[in-house]
């Protein structure tokens, strides 16, 4: 079950995954949206459409003026859903409306769409008054049904960030934004390990994690610890990518803070640095290898032996 759970990245139920049993690979990640949306099956079997498909018709601008969605040629876009009775969506709002204006300003061409989970329209046009993009209007609601589908939307805030053919770059743009607020990494291609913040501890979370925790007093040394770990994370995430599946490992690097302090004391790790481990969360599970040097061997055996379920997990 938990593996179930891991490799889908189940975050809470119920849950609904539809597969194609002849290669395994998903259809549609959001089935209980599939079966309120289309009940008689006349849409079976359901497999994604391209973001151009799913979003076409008007789109609004809060002084409602209207614009057909062919508006967004040739523009990265942030599908951004969201709602105002959720106080974290407000806050990353905030945040956001000034990361649009600075990518605006800098020529990039951008745009967001906000589709909106509010519980009425005068809750939609409240929120939407406070943001300079556009939106799906509040009265299609199946056209916001079916880009919640489409991106197999989970909770909010979500913020996914499209290239200008609508390919997905990140889902993780929330955590993007915050963590790049004056915008130099736009558009966000995802890294393949990233330095364990505040702003993406949330991904924790999200399945199995392998995090190097390093003495960050040191010179260099998470940076250096980022370049041992690299080549591994790349490698594992080109293999999976291949086969059109997402990596089954999170990548961290975690220096010394009081983030990382708090992680060790709820996962019961010793103070030792380097510590290689993988935490799954959801399995309340750690796999430590505590030794004195981390070499890329060392690395790429552990992760195998982990992908193999040859390491035997502690509790968290």
């Amino acid at each position: 079950q938990l593996k179930l759970w891991n490799k889908y990245r189940i975050s809470n139920i119920p849950s609904l995954i539809f597969l194609d049993a002849t290669t395994g690979k998903v259809v549609c990640r959001n089935g209980l949206l599939v079966i309120r949306d289309d009940p008689e099956g006349l849409e079976f079997p359901w497999g994604p459409k391209p973001f151009r498909e799913v979003i076409a018709g008007p789109l609004l601008r809060n002084n409602g003026q209207s614009l057909e969605s062919s508006s967004l040629e040739g523009s990265h876009v942030g599908v951004y859903f969201s709602a105002h009775w959720c106080p974290p969506c407000r806050s990353l709002t905030r945040v956001l409306v000034e990361s649009y204006r600075k990518i605006k300003e800098a020529g990039q061409k951008f745009e967001i769409i906000f589709v909106s989970a509010d519980r009425s329209e005068d809750s939609f046009k409240q929120y939407f008054s406070e943001m300079p993009w556009l939106a799906v209007p509040y009265t299609d609601e199946a056209r916001r049904s079916r880009l919640n589908r489409l991106y197999g939307i989970q909770g909010i805030p979500t913020l996914i960030v499209l290239d200008p053919q609508g390919e997905v770059i990140t889902r993780q743009g929330r955590v993007e934004v915050l963590n790049d607020e004056d915008c130099r990494e736009f558009p966000w291609h995802p890294k393949p390990v990233l330095e364990l913040s505040d702003s993406n501890a949330v991904q924790l979370n999200e399945g199995p994690c392998l995090v190097l925790f390093v003495d960050s007093e040191d010179d260099g040394e998470s940076e250096a610890a980022k370049q041992l770990i690299q080549p591994i994370a790349e490698k594992i995430i080109a293999k999976y990518k291949a086969k059109e599946e997402e990596a089954p490992l999170l990548f961290f690097v975690a220096g010394e803070d009081d983030m990382t302090d708090s992680l060790r004391d709820y996962t019961n790790l010793p103070e030792a640095a380097p510590l290689l481990t993988i935490l799954d969360m959801s399995a309340r599970a750690k796999y430590v290898m505590d030794v004195e040097e981390i070499t890329p061997a060392i690395v790429e055996a552990f992760v195998n032996d982990f992908l193999a379920e040859k390491l035997k997990p502690e509790p968290i």
